[in-house]
């Protein structure tokens, strides 16, 4: 019966330990850019039920809104962690925050470490408009944007890494 000596037992050893090295060192890489991939997948989630909403004429507090089913993203104060998903009540095309209108249906906060770090202005309404729907893209005071799709740029808390998410006025929604 054989055995291993000595220089293979060292061999074995030291290819355990420099695949170990490397496997750890893209440990934490690997574990932000699936932080920041699971933030864009949520993101393109919820922009998919907005319109889904849309599309079903869904009641929110017992109503149908009559200006549709919207988000709502700033970017300012930085840094931006959070978006609103809202029923447009009062068809001004636009996110009333704090009016007492009832418009907020759910506000959505991104995971720890990653941010909202670019839009087309510092503020954007992204609106479904029911019954196809119609997709608006509106600045913060409901005034339509002249674009025939919008960008929301998420990124880490750093800037190293970042995602696009892509909407246009079809409704169809892709991550970059």
């Amino acid at each position: 019966m054989k055995a291993f000596t000595l220089i293979e037992s060292l061999v074995v050893t030291a290819i355990i330990l420099i695949l170990s090295l490397i496997v750890f060192s893209n440990y934490s890489s690997s574990n932000r850019q699936l932080l920041l991939q699971r933030a864009a997948d949520k993101l393109s989630q919820d922009i998919k039920k907005i319109q889904e909403m849309a599309m079903a004429a869904t009641e929110v507090n017992g109503e149908i809104p009559q200006g549709g089913y919207g988000l709502y993203f700033r970017k300012v104060p930085a840094p931006q962690t959070s978006y609103v998903l809202f029923a447009d009540k009062n068809s001004n095309q636009k996110y009333d925050s704090g009016s007492g209108a009832g418009e907020t249906i759910e506000e959505i906060v991104l995971e720890n470490g990653v941010k909202i770090s670019g839009l087309i202005g510092n503020h954007l309404n992204v609106i479904f408009l029911p019954p196809e729907p119609k997709v608006y893209f509106t600045d913060a005071d409901g005034n339509q944007l002249d674009i025939s799709e919008a960008t929301i740029e998420i990124s880490l808390l750093d800037g190293s890494k970042t995602k696009n998410i892509i909407v246009n006025k079809a409704g169809l929604i892709k991550i970059e």
